[in-house]
């Protein structure tokens, strides 16, 4: 049974009015279309311009202090907890993981090639251990994993990963990296974390990051050994999800206080391996990378993003941060309807 752990604010839970300024003044036709469903069942879109909230609106009995659950978006706040142990010299990205779990060895289904696999193959979903949750067939998928008790363990044991004829290998891929989105693997690198800084997860992100950033709301769910769900299950509010992002994009500042270094907000943005080669969708350290074509547009971007069709994105460019909080889970189209949204109710007002 997964627990909650849990910091609530004191504060009641007030409705908070639409609040908008500048090009986003005029968000009457998003609303409308929101009420509509045209975008899926939509809970929060706020947007923020050169650090500042231009627009916030809250929809389907959500308001701004509503936590949100949403599923994989806090992949990357894990990756950023690697950034800070890196930072602290704690870590590095190509220290072999497994040199930090000897207690659990011997693994399952040995091979040295295990012993290889870097923190950069982790955090880049792209070791050689057969994990993939978009197979339901795979020993790795998240499913699987759920239902033991120990997730590092399920991990390390897991049998290496083949590369059929038809499938690019690490040789012939772009980056020299095969993608295979892997939810066990960010389990274990929040657990590199742990192992790194000898603190309980879930107390390293609430120093390194909570705390400066003052962030007092949320949830976390922990599985049965009391350790934090990292791949998912830390509910936020909107604007605590735009904080990250706003950091992110002000190269680890956050209101004056540096976070992150900005060597490692640098290289976490920068692509290192193919999600999607048809929709130039690409991978950093746990951030996707893409970009919108509008108009004859090009609109780059890296995101987080979560099942459901939540999003957490930064246009550098543009100055622009944008979140969407959604509860479609596990539907048809959630993410497709979430990047109509983005081009038809933002992208489209960036060359106003």
């Amino acid at each position: 049974m997964m627990k909650i752990y849990a910091a609530l604010g004191l504060c009641a839970l007030v409705a908070m009015p639409v609040f908008a300024q500048g090009r986003w003044t005029d968000m009457e036709a998003l609303e409308a279309n929101v009420s509509k469903d045209d975008y899926g069942t939509v809970t929060s879109v706020l947007i923020m311009e050169n650090g500042q909230i231009a627009y916030e609106g809250y929809f389907n009995g959500a308001n701004a202090n509503s936590l949100h659950n949403t599923r994989s978006v806090p992949k990357t706040i894990t990756g950023m907890a690697v950034g800070a142990a890196v930072d602290d010299g704690l870590l590095r990205v190509d220290m072999p993981a497994a040199s930090f779990f000897g207690d659990i060895a011997p693994f399952e289904n040995p091979d040295p090639r295990k012993f290889k696999i870097t923190i950069e193959d982790v955090i880049t979903m792209s070791s050689v251990l057969e994990c993939d949750d978009n197979d339901r067939f795979s020993r790795g998928n998240e499913s699987r994993m759920s239902i033991v008790e120990d997730w590092t363990s399920f991990f390390w044991d897991l049998p290496i990963r083949g590369y059929p004829g038809w499938s690019d290998t690490p040789a012939t891929a772009k980056y020299g990296r095969v993608f295979s989105y892997c939810s066990a693997g960010v389990e274990m690198a929040g657990q590199l974390v742990e192992r790194a800084t000898k603190t309980r997860f879930q107390d390293y992100v609430k120093a390194k990051f909570f705390d400066p950033m003052d962030i007092t709301q949320f949830e976390w769910q922990e599985n049965g050994l009391g350790q934090a769900h990292k791949s998912g299950g830390l509910s936020l509010t909107a604007r605590d999800l735009a904080k990250f992002a706003e950091m992110q994009r002000n190269n680890g500042v956050y209101n004056g206080e540096r976070i992150l270094s900005q060597s490692w907000t640098d290289e976490s943005v920068k692509p290192r391996a193919v999600v999607f080669a048809d929709r130039e969708v690409e991978y950093g350290y746990l951030w996707w990378r893409s970009a919108y074509e509008v108009s004859g547009e090009r609109y780059e971007n890296y995101f987080m993003t979560g099942n459901g069709g939540n999003r957490v994105v930064v246009m550098p460019a543009h100055e622009l941060v944008v979140v969407i909080t959604k509860t479609d889970y596990n539907t048809r189209g959630m993410h497709q309807a979430t990047d109509k949204l983005i081009e038809k109710e933002i992208i489209e007002r960036l060359s106003q």
